[in-house]
This record gives structure tokens, sequence and C-alpha cells, in this order.
């Protein structure tokens, strides 16, 4: 008897939020004959009578189904069915799903370290978080996950997905992955482990330029950013930033806009437009703790998705930082987490991301200042010999050698990739000499995309320097 009127009482709740929702939404309330007709006007059915579809539906399959099933689990696979039809990002949080949720934003949680979203219809990944199992087991942005431990994603929502990523630590997984240039299925076995993201790192890549890597936004990234800039600062005297955002998949918005704002002196840094304009909001920057006016180039690739979509695209609106490499993600929806009474949550989205000149992100992404694809440069080798090292000959848009030929007519500054084949011998300089840089330190002398940012601070220094002559 209990159990049957837990059950009536889950049943008319479901129907007060459906009422509730018309009276909100649509306007209609019981009487309300003028409202009714609009509403008719606009469809063939009332929204009464699909109210009653749902609840004759919901009464044919307790009644007949060939299994008795509890009113919350078909309650909860409708709602669920509900949001999962609107777009990609919307869903329904369980109770234990909201909790998981809710867990992401603190940095530790067990589990893989990857970012996904669903592209096409398919369990996508937006980018492998750095220092986790899932980015050392060679997982990559772009990665298309088919199945997880041989069950096709095809069709779980991305909180299912999730879930069934996490687990405890040292306990194995394995993901089905299709990769562009792969003709089959790759399986990939990884190991879980507990997730502590580091959402700031920082290193030196020149005696007085900089390097951040913004992993994540998490509830600390911005205190973490202060703090290593203070730190820098103490050592060096800056006078120039990379600010590496690639493979960022976001995080909080709160802390992008803190981010943005701590490099910008005043201005929007970022804006939402939906379709209730109470829930729009305006973010602005002001001039307090604004930190240097040096020159920054920011680093994005396909993996910089959502609030490191915002940072970038801010810097690049108010020509405070040139963005370098290749283009961003294009995460640029808005998502509001509505708690119920029962610990669930709807995730629904509500509006777009704009930049400050009115660009939205959304499916197009932050489209760079200086095109770079990523790629690794390999130096001369002083005991066998010169290996494939970097040449203006592969620099797609180079000019050729005055016989006639023509200039790349795309005129990017795109990095085209060294042939296999090529075996030039000729050439006595290294990597570095060959971009351009000097003194990049250690392991970033290898790295295509932070060597072109460090050759353009470098040349702004110059520049700087013959213009106060």
């Amino acid at each position: 008897m209990v159990e049957r009127n837990k059950g009536k009482s889950i049943f008319l709740g479901v129907l007060f939020v459906v009422a509730a929702f018309l009276v909100v939404h649509l306007g209609v309330l019981p009487g309300d004959s003028r409202a009714l007709e609009e509403a008719q006007s606009l469809d063939e059915k009332s929204p009464y009578e699909y109210i009653k579809l749902y609840t004759d539906t919901l009464s044919l399959v307790q009644k007949n189904y060939v299994e008795e099933v509890e009113i919350k689990k078909l309650v909860y696979g409708s709602i669920k069915g509900m949001l999962s039809d609107l777009d990609p990002h919307s869903s329904f949080m369980p109770p234990e799903m909201f909790k998981e949720m809710q867990v992401e934003t603190t940095g530790s949680f067990g589990g893989l370290g990857i970012e996904i979203t669903i592209r096409d219809g398919v369990l996508t990944v937006v980018s492998p978080i750095e220092d986790t199992p899932a980015c050392r087991a060679g997982i990559e942005a772009g990665d298309r996950i088919i199945k997880i431990n041989g069950e096709l994603s095809k069709d779980m929502t991305l909180m299912e997905a999730v879930k069934k990523m996490r687990g405890p630590k040292d306990t194995e997984i394995t993901i089905s992955i299709m990769r562009q240039g792969l003709n089959e299925l790759l399986d990939v076995t990884i190991i879980r482990d507990i997730i502590k993201v580091v959402s700031v790192k920082s290193k030196t890549l020149t005696d007085d330029i900089i390097y951040i890597r913004l992993t994540q936004f998490q509830a600390r990234t911005y205190d973490d950013l202060n703090r290593k800039m203070k730190e820098l600062k103490k050592e060096h005297q800056i006078s120039g930033l990379v600010l590496d955002m690639r493979n960022n998949p976001g995080g909080l918005l709160q802390q992008a806009v803190k981010v943005s704002d701590y490099f910008l002196k005043s201005g929007l840094i970022v804006y939402t437009d939906g379709r209730i304009s109470k829930q729009n909001m305006r973010y602005q920057a002001y001039d307090d703790g604004t930190e240097g006016d040096y020159p920054i180039v920011v680093l994005v690739n396909g993996g910089s998705a959502s609030a490191s979509e915002i940072v970038a695209g801010a810097l690049q609106d108010h020509k405070r930082a040139l963005v370098l490499g290749t283009p961003s993600f294009g995460k640029g929806s808005v998502q509001t987490i509505i708690p119920l009474e029962d610990g669930s949550a709807v995730r629904m989205t509500t509006s777009l991301y704009y930049t400050p000149s009115g660009r939205s992100i959304q499916a197009k992404g932050i489209e760079p200042d200086v095109l770079v694809e990523a790629g690794t440069v390999v130096r001369r080798d002083q005991k066998k010999g010169i290996m494939h090292s970097l040449k203006e000959k592969d620099l797609k848009g180079h000019f050729e050698n005055g016989n006639g030929d023509s200039k790349d007519s795309t005129g990017s500054q795109k990095l085209k990739q060294q042939s296999a084949d090529d075996k030039d011998h000729s050439s006595e300089k290294s990597e570095a000499d060959a971009v351009g840089t000097k003194g990049v330190k250690g392991e970033w002398r290898d790295d295509v995309q932070i060597l072109r940012a460090v050759e353009l601070l470098q040349g702004w220094q110059v520049f700087k320097q013959l213009s106060a002559q």
C-alpha cells in the first residue's frame, strides 16, 4: 500500500510539473480559452492533448508491459529522452549522476581523464586532460568512442558515458575508438587512476618570455594563475607571455571571466544571448589588478573548447593577444543546471556565447590570427648527421628559388609536414635557428607552435626597439 501511494504521488508530481511548464512557457491556465485557442492555432493538438497522450502511454506501459516497471524508471526515462532529443549537451541527471557532476570542479575524481561530447550523433573526445591515464594511453582530440567495454556507445547520453568510464583507481577499461586515418577500430585499454588536475602550469621559455599552461578552468584556476605569475615576476623581467590553452576542454564560466579580466583593463569579455532575456548575461573587465602590458600569444587547437574559447576570443577581440594554432572546437552554448526536489537535476542549453565583437563561438570556434599546424621539429644530431630538420622550403607559403615557380596560392602561415623521404644533408642549422628563435629552453624546442609563438614575441621586441630609436 505504501509503494502504491508513493507511485501515485510521483505520478501526480509529474502532472504538476508538466502543468507548471505550460503555465510558465505557454501562458496556458485552466479556463483560459483564449490562450488555449492560440496554442491550438500553432499546432493541431492543444498542450492538454499532449499531456493526455503522455499519461495514456504511461498507463499502457504500466498495465500491459511484459514485466512490472517502477513508475520512477518510466518517468526518469521519459525526461531523459525529452532532454537528449533537444541537443547533445542537454541531459537529465539522476541523483547519483548529479553528485558525480559536482565532483568534476573539485579537480579530483577516479577515471580516465578525457573531456567528451556528442558530435554528429557520435561520442567524441574533445581533448584528453594532461598527465592522465587517457593522455598517456595516446587518446587524441577528435577520437570517436564507438564502444566502452564492448558496449556500443551509440544510444548513451553524455552522463551515462561518463559514469561508465569513471571508476575506482587501478581498475581496467577498454574503449574502442575510430580515428581519422584508421580503417578499423582501435581498442585502447586504460587503467583508471585518481584524476587530480593541475589547472595551471608554468615554465620559462627564454630569459624573459614565460609560458603559462591552462589545462582546465576549475574553482581555483584564477587564484593559481595569479600566484604563479607573482612567482615568475620575482625571478624574471617579463617581456612576453605564451598562454597555452591547447586541449583545454573548458570548465567554469566565472573562472574564464576572471582569467580574461586579469589581462584586460576594461570592456566586454563575453555575453550570452538566449530566448529568455532575463537570463542573458554580460561580463565586463575592470582595471583592478590587470596584469602587465607585454605582448601575449595565445595557443589554441581543436581541443580548446568552451571556457578556453571565451578567453581566447576576448583577448583576440580586444587586440590584447595574438591567437596562434588551429581553429578551436566551437562549443559556444550555455548550459544551466537546475536541481530538482528528489536530488536529480536538469542540464539544459539556455543560450549561446558571443565574443565582445559579437561573434558566435558555437560550431565555429575561434579562428587563429596565425594558422600553425601542430608538429614536432627534429633537430640535427651531430654524431649521426642531419635528420629531418625544419627548413624554409617546409613552410607553407614560402617563396620559391626564382626559377619561375610561384608562391603557394593560399598564402597561409601553416607549417607543411616534413616528408619522410626528404633527406637533405646540406643544412647545418638547428631547428631553433630555422624558425628564428633564440634561447628556447628544454623540451619546448621541439614544439613548432611554441617556437612560432616565441618567434613572434621576439620579433615584436625587435620592432619595438627600432621604433624607439
